[in-house]
């Protein structure tokens, strides 16, 4: 996928793939940069070698192969549960998390999956306002559900996962780029 950084920047390539186990520590420095509660080394090993039910996905820079986004999702019966997905800060604003979430969304409609749900920081009002555009709904609110801070958690649903709805989501950011 090629995307263009800003107005006067030349479009810059990037790449769609599954994570690796060699993929970690470059995970994980991007997870203490943008989490205040981060993921541990512990915790993406058991994802990608013993936890049956997660899909990890990163997406790279082609010229430099550098991580720029990741997630983890898990198969829940007939959910995907997304339980982290991020953005590096200086990749941000590109369509990059968009396109990750579309992916998985797109993998969860061919699995035969029914639904999506997701946890977000009350505060996180940007995050919230890309799932808004793939249809997802505030169904409940997790009290004081952060260690760090003790932050509200938006508890969202995308309750019906069709492909029209997730291609639409995708586009609708795209147009003439």
């Amino acid at each position: 996928m090629t995307v263009p950084n800003g107005p006067a920047d030349k479009p810059m390539t990037y790449k769609l793939r599954r994570m690796r186990r060699s993929d970690v520590p470059e995970v994980l420095a991007l997870e203490q940069r943008i989490f205040p509660t981060p993921w541990t080394q512990k915790s993406y090993e058991f994802e990608l070698e013993r936890n049956p039910a997660s899909e990890q996905w990163v997406i790279e820079t082609v010229s430099e192969a550098q991580l720029v986004a990741y997630s983890v999702c898990w198969t829940l019966g007939d959910e995907i549960h997304i339980a982290n997905i991020a953005v590096a800060p200086r990749f941000r604003r590109r369509g990059l998390g968009r396109r990750l979430l579309a992916h998985v969304l797109h993998r969860a409609v061919a699995k035969g999956l029914l639904s999506a749900t997701l946890e977000v920081r009350a505060s996180n009002l940007a995050a919230q306002a890309m799932y808004a555009g793939f249809g997802f709904i505030e169904i409940s609110r997790r009290k004081r559900y952060y260690s760090d801070n003790h932050e509200d958690a938006l508890l969202m649903q995308l309750p019906r996962l069709d492909t029209t709805r997730v291609a639409a989501a995708q586009e609708a950011r795209f147009e003439g780029s």
